[in-house]
């Protein structure tokens, strides 16, 4: 299967301080795998920046003015967890930019797959509000790039990342051409995500998972609750928030998956979009924070992507 991959230097840039989980140590060690031989056929592109169009049609136009009038020649803590820094406007925009270009990829059919190994990620950005290490939404911001620019009415974004992805469901929830679907731990930050939360048209699926729940569970709550109402969705694209932080090793967090656990949803995930939406599959890199587990995790998924 053709896989493009989207990067780019300035991710780099985005600098979140000394002991940070969300460092660009992420990225580095991420590429360093990638640049193997087994992932030689990657087709590499450099993530190009979001156009404050595309930004807005995801977000609310007062808050996207608002991260573009931040300061860039100082740190500014917006809470306990999300930094902006003088690198982190552009790298911002690369990543909402690398989603959108990905997009194009797949519809354009000169990929079948594409996957977006940028920072900061882009989950727990609200329609107006940075938080969680985001500050936009990448996921949702690509979603609505898909609509205007390709015409589709029905886009999915499924999440593995061990938070559940509050920004995205808070931006899908009264669009009942948008599906969302997470695993994710719960109780555990952001503490959203309850599986009474439907959205308005039962569009929204949060499945939450006990702290230590392994791969076996993760498996069977995908096979029978999530992937049935993807493939009954039926989207014109799919769409993956891609996080690793549910691996057994990972620090921020309690659930015990592995790679295979990795690998196997990725390609669950292209049978179903097989069946739909041939050639449109789009993964957004979200959290992960033990760097080898996430090297070697991001491997695992990207090798699925590529059917190795």
């Amino acid at each position: 299967m053709t896989v493009a991959l989207f990067t780019h230097p300035a991710s780099l840039g985005h600098e979140t301080g000394e002991d940070h989980p969300e460092c660009a140590d992420r990225l580095r060690y991420i590429m360093r795998v990638l640049d193997g031989p087994d992932f030689a056929p990657l087709l590499r592109e450099m993530a190009p920046k979001a156009s404050t169009a595309q930004l807005k049609a995801a977000h609310d136009g007062d808050y996207v003015d608002a991260i573009i009038a931040m300061p860039r020649d100082r740190d500014t803590v917006i809470d306990g967890d999300t930094v902006f820094s003088p690198g982190t406007f552009e790298a911002a925009l690369r990543s909402a930019g690398g989603a959108c270009a990905a997009v194009d990829a797949v519809f354009e059919g000169w990929t079948e797959a594409a996957f977006v190994a940028t920072r900061p990620p882009g989950h727990h950005a609200e329609r107006d509000r940075a938080m969680g290490f985001c500050f936009f939404n990448n996921a949702a911001v690509a979603a609505y790039h898909a609509r205007a620019r390709w015409g589709i009415s029905r886009v999915a974004v499924v999440d593995f990342d061990v938070h559940h992805g509050n920004g995205t469901q808070h931006i899908f929830a009264n669009d009942p051409g948008l599906f969302y679907a997470s695993t994710h731990q719960s109780p555990s930050f952001p503490g959203t995500g309850l599986a009474a939360e439907k959205g308005v048209a039962n569009n929204i699926i949060n499945v939450p998972l006990v702290p230590g729940t392994n791969g076996e569970v993760f498996r069977a709550v995908w096979e029978t609750k999530i992937l049935p109402a993807l493939t009954a969705f039926a989207p014109e694209l799919l769409i993956i928030s891609a996080g690793f932080d549910a691996h057994a090793a990972d620090p921020m967090a309690q659930l015990r998956l592995r790679e295979g656990d990795f690998a196997w949803i990725t390609q669950q995930l292209i049978a179903v979009a097989d069946e739909v939406c041939p050639r449109r599959v789009v993964s957004l890199l979200e959290g992960g924070y033990d760097l080898n587990a996430l090297a070697a995790s991001v491997a695992a998924h990207v090798r699925a992507l590529m059917r190795l």
